[in-house]
Order: structure tokens, then C-alpha cells, then sequence
């Protein structure tokens, strides 16, 4: 009997060990993290409020709310929204449901990315979780710390997207299984952050790979709401699907967040059986060894550049162009729109060719803001590079420093303007695919290459930032982000027109909707060359990290 309790008292030492520091290491977390939540918090409890205000004042009665509602068969708004339950008597609630459901779940699913990972597999990349090791630190508590500290930011977005909903005046019961249902749905994500983290040595590989599934589970949801506008058998496949299944305001049930509850608990055990199946700082997969000889490209002066981008470029070119495809094959929807309801298209103003011009004018806004994010995240792996040292061991061996800043600058240059072609190109050939008209091909390539000047002012904004203030360089991801807001809620939210001239992309006309202007893609063109020679002024003349 002595026996056997003292076997069960040495288990609970262990058990106890193992997860010995991480009510520090929690509180350390969080305090790391407190600016971040805090904005995060703070950006989506505003666009929640801001959202239901411009919804009242633009849908004030029901006659106007069921107009509304008249579009929601659209695929292209299904894809881009979700299943609009309540659409027969479509509520302030149903309709704020509708419209902003979806942007939610994925704003804070990209949060929950990007914490798990920061806490996860970058402090293994930058050798802090050995030092945290050598402590008197548990083998679980790290990333049962991490968990926990991204379940307590997710309580509070949650927290601060139900009471924005109530400052609407918003049903108490809906408003809070939506913040509960974006709470636990970024979590769901930040339990796949978890496992994409056991994969690969690298962060940026991580974090990829969890957003990658997030784009999946984004495109599975809507292609099965496209099938069945209530939702098809296709989206429950899609954890997105959960959170929205629970028919907000409408029939508001909550035992769908039980499949997103027992999925964290599924990822959370077979992330830690991976992680017992490896050394610290490895990952499951091994890297490749490395060729003996460097080949001929890399002793090219862009070289190196290339050689460090192509991963990222081709990726975010290939996802880019493939959601412009899946865009483009819903222009067909235009037309049966307007056969369903004739008099929708003097409502929305236009025959069907301009309506299907503006349809992909608005899905290419979109897209090539993406590629204005693909531009920002290859300065800021330039900018990782140079805190790593590579850079410097670069430039230490003779090659001029300005030289090789503008052969990094020429190449992201050159990558923007390929998948500028090739996501125009895509979106095309799925609208000519829809209507049968080949034309769009062109007209789509040209559309997105008017948006060039705007995409390299983003990018020459934060090459300047690397140049001059590198400590600031993340905040070229500002501009980013509120790129998307005014594109994604500048007319939703009647935006006054200088907010909207706050984004680059708003001085760009609708192509090939509406025709171009040379003036302002002069104006944006002029001021990326003086951003990118101080940028390169301020390289050259501040100390570089060896």
C-alpha cells in the first residue's frame, strides 16, 4: 500500500514538474502581448460598433433591409459572406450577422496564428526556449503558457466584440454567442498554429502553413454555401462553418461550437504527441542538405535575393491567383442575378457588362491589396535578415551595401509586377470562363497593372521605414491593414472621403470598371522614388547588424 501511494505521489511530482514556471511564463506572455491585444481588442470592438451604426443609418426600416437581403443569393456575396439565415425577415442582428461574421472569425483566426507562433516556434528559431529550459522550467509549460495567454486574448476580443454589439443595441443573447463563437474559432486556429509549429524549424514556414489552412477552410466554406445557400454538407467541413451554423440572432444555436471545442482539444493532444517525437529548436521534417557547390544564380549580383524570396513570392502568387480564379468564375452570377430580379440592375445601376466590370474590379481590389502584403512581408524578411546577421556577413565580404539594397529592392520590384500579371491574368480567365468572353483576360491584366504605383508606394513605405527607423519597420503593416478596412467597409461604413485618401489604393479608379487616371498613378509613382533613395540613403548611412 506504502508502495503504491508513494508510486502515485512521485506521478503528481512529475505531472507537476513538468508544467513547474508556467504561471510566470504566462504572466510574461502577457505582458509581451498586452499592446498587441490591446489593439487587436480595440480595432475590432471599433469596426464592430462603426459597423452596426452605418447599418442602422444605411438599412434604417425593414422594406430596406429586405432589399438587402434580395442580393444575398449572389454567390459572389455568399462566398464573401456566409449563409444569410433570417433573410425573410432579415433583422438588424441577422443582417450584422451576415455582413461581418465572417470578416471577424478571420481577422482574430490570423491573431491567434501569429501569437501561437511568436510564443511557439520563433522563441525555439531565436534559442530562447533552451535558455527558458535551463531554468527551473517544466518541459509543457512553454507552450501550455502560450495556449493559455492566446485563450486569454481571445476572451477578451470576444468580450470586446459582444459589448460593441450591445453599445449597438443588439440582442444580449446573440451578442454573446458571437463574441463566443469568434473566441473560440480563433482559438480553433491557434490549436492548428500549434501543430504547423512541430513541422518546421523555421516560424515563417509555421505561421504559412497555418494560414494556408485558414485559406483552405475559407474557400471550403464558401464553395459549400455556393451549393447550398443554408450551407451544404461541403461547408461543415470547414471549421469557419461552426462558428457561422449557429444562426446568430436568428435561431442562435450553440452546439456547433461543441465540434470547435472538441477539434482544439484533438489538435492541442496531437500537437503535444509531436512535439515529444522531437529535440527543441528541430522540427519533424527535416531540412534538405544544401547542394555542395552554390550554383550559378547565386553569384549573380540578385541572386541571393531571389534565392531568399522565391518561397514567399511563389507562394502568395500562387494562392493569389488561384482566389481570383474562384472570383472569376462567379461573374456568371451577375446575369443570373438580373434574370431573377429584373429590375436589380437598374438598381444597382448598369447593364450586365458593366455589372460584371464592376464585380471584377471590386474582387481585383481586393487581390492586389494581397499582393501590397506579399510586397510589405518580403521587406520584412530583408528586414529579419539583417537582425540575423546574414545581411551584415553580406556586406563584409565587399559588396557595396547600396548595391546590394537596390538589387533586394529591384527584385521585389520585378516579383510585384509578375504577380500583379498573373493574379490580373487569373481573374480573367475565370471570368472568361463564366461569360465566354476571352477578352477579360487582357482587361484584367491591364486592371491589375494600373494598381502597380499603389502596391510599390506600400512597398516603398516600408522599405523606407527598414532604411531610415528599422525599429518601426512593422509599422508599414498599418498601412496594410487599413488598405483592407477602407476596401473592405469604406462604402458600408459611408467612410468620409479623406479617410478613404488615407489608403493608396482609393486614389486608384475602379478598373476596368471605370477608366484609368495617369495623374494619380504619376503622383504615387513619384513619391515611391523619393521613399525608395531615402530609404537607400538611410541604409547606407546607419550601422548594419553583423
Amino acid at each position: 500500500m506504502t508502495a503504491v501511494l508513494a508510486s502515485g505521489a512521485d506521478i503528481d511530482a512529475r505531472s507537476a514538474h513538468r508544467f513547474s514556471g508556467i504561471g510566470d511564463l504566462l504572466r510574461l506572455y502577457l505582458r509581451l502581448d498586452r499592446v498587441r491585444i490591446a489593439v487587436w481588442t480595440l480595432a475590432l470592438a471599433f469596426t464592430v460598433y462603426v459597423t452596426v451604426e452605418s447599418l442602422i443609418a444605411a438599412y434604417p426600416d425593414e422594406a430596406a433591409r429586405q432589399a438587402r437581403a434580395a442580393l444575398l443569393e449572389n454567390p459572389a456575396a455568399v462566398l464573401m459572406t456566409g449563409p444569410a439565415y433570417g433573410a425573410d425577415n432579415y433583422t438588424l442582428g441577422a443582417m450584422t450577422a451576415n455582413e461581418l461574421s465572417l470578416t471577424l472569425i478571420v481577422a482574430v483566426a490570423i491573431m491567434n496564428i501569429l501569437l501561437v507562433v511568436r510564443h511557439t516556434r520563433a522563441e525555439e528559431e531565436a534559442g530562447r526556449l533552451e535558455l527558458l529550459r535551463a531554468l527551473p522550467v517544466g518541459p509543457f509549460a512553454p507552450p501550455a503558457a502560450a495556449l493559455l495567454a492566446v485563450a486569454v486574448a481571445d476572451s477578451i476580443v470576444g468580450a470586446g466584440v459582444t459589448l460593441a454589439l450591445l453599445a449597438g443595441g443588439l440582442p444580449v443573447t446573440g451578442s454573446v454567442l458571437f463574441g463566443v463563437a469568434t473566441a473560440v474559432t480563433g482559438l480553433l486556429f491557434g490549436a492548428v498554429a500549434a501543430v504547423t509549429a512541430q513541422f518546421s524549424e523555421h516560424s515563417r514556414t509555421a505561421s504559412g502553413t497555418a494560414l494556408a489552412v485558414l485559406a483552405v477552410a475559407f474557400l471550403v466554406r464558401g464553395f459549400g454555401d455556393i451549393l447550398e445557400p443554408t450551407g451544404s454538407w461541403v461547408s461543415w467541413l470547414s471549421p469557419i462553418a461552426w462558428a457561422q451554423q449557429t444562426r446568430l440572432y436568428v435561431d442562435e444555436r450553440w452546439w456547433p461550437l461543441l465540434l470547435s471545442v472538441v477539434a482544439i482539444g484533438a489538435l492541442l493532444v496531437f500537437a503535444v504527441a509531436l512535439s515529444r517525437r522531437r529535440d527543441i529548436g528541430a522540427g519533424l521534417r527535416a531540412p534538405k542538405p544544401g547542394p555542395a557547390e552554390a550554383s550559378a544564380s547565386l553569384l549573380t549580383p540578385p541572386g541571393p535575393a531571389w534565392r531568399l524570396l522565391r518561397g514567399t513570392f511563389v507562394a502568395w502568387t500562387a494562392a493569389l491567383a488561384l482566389l481570383g480564379l474562384a472570383m472569376g468564375t462567379l461573374a456568371d452570377s451577375i446575369q443570373d442575378m438580373v434574370d431573377s430580379v429584373p429590375d436589380i440592375g437598374e438598381f444597382l445601376g448598369g447593364d450586365t457588362q458593366s455589372l460584371t466590370a464592376s464585380f471584377g474590379a471590386t474582387m481585383l481590389l481586393f487581390l492586389v491589396v494581397g499582393i501590397a502584403a506579399f510586397a510589405v512581408s518580403a521587406v520584412m524578411r530583408i528586414h529579419a535578415d539583417e537582425d540575423a546577421g546574414r545581411i551584415g556577413l553580406v556586406i563584409v565580404t565587399g559588396t557595396p551595401r547600396t548595391r546590394s539594397f537596390l538589387w533586394i529592392v529591384a527584385v521585389i520590384v520585378a516579383q510585384v509586377v509578375v504577380a500583379s500579371v498573373v493574379t490580373g491574368a487569373a481573374t480573367g480567365l475565370g471570368m472568361s470562363i463564366a461569360t465566354g468572353e476571352a477578352d477579360w483576360i487582357i482587361r484584367m491584366c491591364g486592371a491589375a497593372l494600373a494598381y502597380a504605383p499603389a502596391v510599390l508606394f506600400v512597398f516603398s513605405v516600408s522599405l523606407a521605414l527598414v532604411g531610415l527607423v528599422p525599429r518601426l519597420a512593422n509599422l508599414a503593416w498599418v498601412l496594410v491593414v487599413y488598405a483592407v478596412f477602407v476596401a473592405w467597409f469604406g462604402e458600408l461604413l459611408n467612410l468620409s472621403q479623406w479617410l478613404r485618401d488615407l489608403s493608396p489604393f482609393s486614389h486608384i479608379p475602379l478598373v476596368p470598371y471605370e477608366s484609368a487616371s495617369v495623374a494619380p498613378m504619376l503622383i504615387l509613382g513619384a513619391a515611391t522614388v523619393v521613399l525608395v533613395a531615402a530609404a537607400v540613403v538611410g541604409f547606407r548611412r546607419r550601422d548594419v547588424t553583423v
